[in-house]
């Protein structure tokens, strides 16, 4: 039988406590391996876009359609004062619903306009009527995440399916194509939006550019205020009646010396987020531009209802 020498006793002496140093050395590495797997197991916190705090313009919501693809329902009531200059003046009451529909991240179906229009006017006959509708598509080319940027183009057809007394219904109605964008900078936003609004009658209703500029600062949920330009500018006059001027958003009179002609607002008001998926917002629009025509100054309230 095999018995331990002297020498080999210490080497195996040696070797076990060689063995229990490691030992000893690796068991805290690996609890402390342990530990941090243990925190790298917790989910990040998913950043918050830069959309939250981004808002819809409530100046011009006909034509200056939102870059950003949302589903919502937006009531809408503006009070319009008409200039002295165009046929006496008087006002105007617009009752309207506009519903957007995000079919995917990046693409929508908007219907922008439908309504009743009230018209106290004593030379048109204080007339009141339906709005034309309008439905359309608008596509989210880009949408850029990190640098705070989309580039949204669309269209809407509006259909002749409203009161000639309120001036809608004429023609054969007409396309809006346009290209709207948005870009963050932090909680200060600027969007805009350009378009051309292009009739299928060209006697009955005038080929118009529109184009819209809004700066806005999220200064917390409750109050968010912004600025903005709106512009018409007739391109093309149609033959329809003598005026000297066009009729902004609400109406295309097909004006026959109204070639040529600018009309712009400038608006400032705010939205308040009275719930996550609710904005209220008010806007107080002047005309700038002349002729006034159609508009000397404009309230306009809205809620959007997003779901």
């Amino acid at each position: 039988m095999y018995q331990p020498t002297c020498s080999s006793s210490r080497w195996l002496l040696g070797l076990s406590f060689g063995v229990g140093v490691i030992v000893s050395s690796v068991e805290p590495l690996q609890a402390g391996s342990a530990a941090v797997s243990g925190k790298a197991a917790v989910a990040p916190v998913e950043a918050v876009s830069w959309k939250e705090h981004t808002i819809a313009p409530v100046a011009n919501p006909i034509f200056f359609e939102d870059a950003i693809i949302r589903s919502e329902i937006r009531p809408i009531f503006a009070y319009h004062r008409i200039d002295d200059g165009f046929l006496g003046g008087g006002d105007a009451q617009l009752y309207a619903v506009q519903i957007r529909y995000a079919i995917t991240e990046r693409l929508a179906l908007i219907a922008t306009q439908d309504g009743y229009f009230s018209i106290n006017n004593d030379a048109v006959g204080n007339p009141d009527g339906w709005m034309d509708l309008a439905l359309g598509l608008k596509y989210a080319l880009i949408d850029d995440e990190a640098s705070q940027f989309i580039l949204t183009p669309g269209f809407t057809v509006h259909l002749p399916t409203g009161s000639d007394e309120v001036f809608q219904g004429r023609g054969n109605g007409e396309v809006n194509a346009f290209v709207s964008a948005q870009k963050g900078f932090g909680d200060f936003h600027l969007s805009g939006n350009v378009g051309l609004r292009i009739p299928f009658d060209t006697t009955e209703q005038s080929l118009i550019a529109h184009y819209s500029v809004m700066a806005d600062y999220y200064v917390c949920r409750w109050f968010i205020p912004f600025v903005a330009f709106d512009a018409f500018t007739v391109l093309n006059e149609g033959n329809n009646i003598g005026l000297a001027s066009e009729g902004y958003d609400v109406i295309n009179f097909g004006s026959s010396g109204a070639g040529g002609v600018t009309q712009g607002t400038i608006a400032g008001g705010f939205r308040t987020r009275l719930l996550d998926n609710v904005d209220f917002g008010f806007a107080y629009q002047k005309a700038v531009l002349s002729p006034e025509g159609l508009t000397d100054d404009r309230f306009t309230f809205d809620m959007c209802i997003r779901f």
